[in-house]
């Protein structure tokens, strides 16, 4: 039993400085599905692509942060670019 607990505590350990070392580059972006207008925040770090494929990317560019996204998100629901 205690050598369970060890191992789990070890590997906890090797995750958080794994996590702790690698840089937060997520960058995102603004998609519009085709068949509803709902736009969607899409985060680039994701490594699939969004399922199903009918979106258009409505931000030439990635957006730096979540907070950016969610501004530009916003100016586009005013502006009846984007559905709810």
């Amino acid at each position: 039993m205690h050598r369970i607990f060890g191992l789990c505590a070890v590997a906890a350990v090797g995750f958080t400085a794994l996590t702790a070392s690698s840089p937060a580059n997520a960058a995102y972006h603004l998609i519009r599905w085709q068949d509803t207008g709902f736009c969607q925040i899409w985060d680039q770090s994701i490594p699939t692509a969004p399922y199903p494929g009918n979106f258009t990317v409505l931000v030439g560019s990635e957006v730096p942060t979540f907070v950016d996204a969610l501004v530009f998100k916003d100016g586009l629901l005013r502006n009846g670019t984007c559905a709810f």
